[in-house]
């Protein structure tokens, strides 16, 4: 997912990364955030897997398959990509690239292997990690979302475990162990490092 913040008096548009490991919450603080700042334009990633239950095609994921994805790669379509837990995801270029010119901050919600590639093609980026209090918490979580199998809350606790190590490489790291201070602490983040306020 994308978030477009805009910015009544912005001069210089900014790019905000945000990534963490699998049930940290992320998607769940960009929507705190999207209730609770009706200006943000919220866009959409390109992703090979299939829709859970409730998703929507076009607004939370274009789903596509992998030849589809691959041709997008080839045709430089994606400004980021990373494969995780067997499926791509992606994020399109051209949106991104059309809201920075006008000027819009844009925010990036994507794993960490792509906001790896962000930061090399956007050097300037705010980068924010979110944390999960513990890995024991963050195991808690996946298991109580019901969504994945066995096999893939085993993959996603193993690589969770790899991506936290790279916590440090991030410019603001931020503990997911309270939703409302976890939001206040994004938002807080976001509003001081904007030109202007959202």
């Amino acid at each position: 997912m994308i978030l477009v913040l805009r910015s009544k008096t912005m001069q210089t548009a900014k790019l905000i990364v945000i990534t963490g490991p699998s049930g940290v919450g992320k998607g769940t603080l960009v929507r705190s955030l999207l209730q609770h700042h009706p200006e943000l334009v919220l866009s959409t990633s390109v992703t090979t897997r299939s829709p859970r239950l409730g998703e929507v095609e076009g607004k939370n994921y274009y789903f596509v398959d992998r030849n589809k994805f691959q041709q997008m790669i080839e045709n430089s379509e994606l400004l980021e990509w990373a494969e995780f837990a067997g499926n791509l995801y992606g994020t399109p270029r051209l949106p991104v690239i059309e809201n920075i010119k006008q000027g819009k901050s844009v925010v990036l919600e994507i794993e960490l292997q792509g906001a790896r590639q962000i930061q090399h093609n956007f050097p300037d980026a705010l980068r924010i990690f979110i944390l999960p209090p513990s890995m024991t918490e963050l195991e808690k979580r996946l298991w109580g979302r019901a969504q994945d199998s066995h096999q893939a809350i085993a993959k996603r606790l193993q690589r969770a475990t790899e991506e936290v190590k790279a916590a440090g490489e991030f410019d603001v790291q931020v503990v997911n162990d309270n939703l409302e201070v976890a939001w206040q602490n994004l938002e807080t983040i976001l509003l001081n490092s904007l030109p202007s306020s959202v």
